[in-house]
């Protein structure tokens, strides 16, 4: 992810009703909501939800689809993974990058089941 990309998208979710809506598009899973029930969740009125839905996938972050009449969001979690790649590249005493991009894998991978691209995380079976 490039410098410029990662302002669009910090500055798309620095506000507090888009956080919401993309937190609770991330919580939803790759099936999303329709906009709606998005409205609903984030308790935001239908005539501001489409300016905030707008600005999120203007930065990337978010999808849409069309279902007969209704459209559904989702959360794109590839941009999720690299906006926190991007944001860990540096950490843990130089970290290569390719390592700091697992950390925003595993983050995403755990959000959803089937991320394109993604491995599913294994469950740990205990030693008891």
């Amino acid at each position: 992810m490039k410098s410029n990309q990662a302002v669009a998208s910090l500055a798309a979710l620095a506000q507090e009703t888009r956080l919401a809506i993309f937190r609770a598009l991330v919580q939803a899973g790759p099936e999303g909501h329709a906009a709606g029930r998005i409205a609903e969740l984030v308790g935001a009125p239908g005539s501001t939800l489409s300016f905030h839905i707008k600005e999120l996938a203007a930065a990337g972050l978010v999808r849409s689809r069309q279902d007969g009449r209704f459209i559904y969001y989702s959360a794109d979690y590839a941009v999720m993974s690299e906006l926190i790649s991007f944001l860990t590249e540096k950490c843990c005493l130089g970290m290569p990058a390719q390592q700091a991009a697992r950390i925003g894998q595993a983050v995403a991978s755990c959000c959803t089941p089937a991320v394109a691209g993604m491995a599913k995380p294994t469950k740990q079976r205990s030693a008891a």
